[in-house]
């Protein structure tokens, strides 16, 4: 029993003696460091590598009914609308920073149009310098008009406007400088890219190259948390704050009915767009409102058997007005769109007016929300000189994301 008894106190004394070294050798080791502010985020233990892992999903119910008249449903919206996974991080020095962003969802891909799968939305590689100028190459947004360069997942509304969507510049490949300063109070930031002209995950690029330049101005400091780049006041601003912006941009030899979106044109157009926009935003209140202007010589293209495509020429508002209450997170948001045509447009495409009110309820700010809105569809058809195609439409949408 003596022997049995010395043989386990031995076995034990040699377990704790293995395990205090292996402890000493782990407390040791220099392990990766995890960061979960946004997304899950990974460091390397010499900081020389990060990583960081986000993914957001939108499901959306929708309907439209055939006309103001008749509530029959014209059609119902049952989907998955985005799904998105977003990498990013910084590689050698926190100044040297790449983004990849990913959709898996068809109404997300372009492909409808293009015919293609079109997964990949960023591909980004920028480096930042000390005299507040950063320069990256690759593809990602233009600096076109504030609803289009806010993400699809900060929006107030289920989706964005109809202005929007006809008028609107989207991600091109090419370099990219932007510049920040200062003065006191006073920020503003210029925005400058010059790229493809041809959209995203194009096989080939002609002659014709697109150029684009943003400034924007806030005269009264910055928002919290680069309030300026959602919507809505979630974090109910205590002092009034103000963003201006303008945008220009020339896109030589577009060969896409919006130069970065639509189908093929059949002879290549240059394009010149305008944008102004403007965000206030102060205890809860917020007011938006953009400009969007499109042009072009002869919007009209013809192919050898007489079938045409045009561009979409002509000029559109949206404005925004809301309100978020503080406790509960919950907001309402009202909005009025007017999309009007050019003239040599007028005879193919009606002017188009939209109002909608929106309701939402922020769980976590933006990553988890639940927003229902309603719409009244209104167009005018210049050639008949009546009101045609007026609809209602509702959708609810369930967000989340990290």
């Amino acid at each position: 029993m003596k022997k049995l008894l010395l043989f386990f106190l031995t076995i034990s004394c040699t377990a704790v003696v293995t395990y205090s070294q292996d402890s000493l050798k782990l407390s040791k080791l220099k392990l990766p460091w995890f960061s979960y502010k946004n997304g899950l985020g990974i460091t390397t233990p010499d900081s020389l590598f990060s990583i960081n892992f986000r993914f957001r999903v939108q499901s959306r119910v929708g309907y439209t009914s055939v006309s103001d008249k008749d509530m029959t449903p014209k059609e119902f919206d049952f989907r998955v609308r985005r799904i998105r996974m977003r990498i990013g991080g910084f590689i050698y020095t926190p100044r040297l920073t790449y983004n990849i962003q990913l959709s898996f969802s068809r109404a997300d891909m372009d492909w409808d149009v293009s015919q293609v799968p079109n997964v990949l939305r960023d591909a980004m590689i920028a480096y930042e310098i000390p005299q507040g100028f950063t320069f990256a190459i690759g593809q990602g947004k233009l600096p076109g008009n504030r609803q289009r360069v806010i993400s699809s997942g900060e929006q107030q509304f289920a989706d964005r406007s109809i202005v929007n969507n006809a008028l609107t510049l989207d991600r091109d490949f090419g370099v990219f400088v932007n510049y920040g300063s200062h003065f006191k109070n006073f920020h503003f930031i210029l925005k400058t890219a010059i790229t493809s002209g041809e959209g995203r995950n194009i096989i080939t690029s002609d002659k014709g190259l697109a150029y684009t330049a943003r400034l924007e101005l806030l005269p009264l400091g910055e928002f919290t948390d680069r309030g300026d780049y959602f919507e809505g006041d979630l974090l109910h601003e205590q002092k009034p704050k103000l963003s201006m912006a303008g945008t220009v941009h020339y896109n030589h030899l577009a060969k896409r009915t919006q130069g970065q979106l639509g189908t093929m044109l059949y002879a290549p157009r240059s394009l010149f767009s305008v944008h102004a926009d403007a965000v206030l935003k102060y205890r809860g209140f917020a007011l938006s409102s953009e400009y969007l202007y499109r042009s072009t010589d002869s919007a009209l293209t013809f192919n050898t058997e007489g079938a045409k495509r045009y561009v979409y020429v002509g000029q559109g508002v949206n404005t925004q007005v809301s309100y978020c209450f503080k406790k509960p997170m919950f907001e309402i948001a009202l909005r009025h769109s007017l999309l009007i045509p050019d003239g040599q447009l007028q005879a193919y495409e009606n002017r188009k007016t939209e109002y909608a009110i929106c309701l939402s309820k922020y769980i976590m700010k933006h990553r988890l929300k639940v927003q229902t809105d309603f719409t009244y569809h209104r167009e005018h058809n210049y050639t008949k000189n009546i009101n045609e195609h007026n609809n209602f439409g509702w959708r609810f949408q369930v967000e989340l994301g990290i």
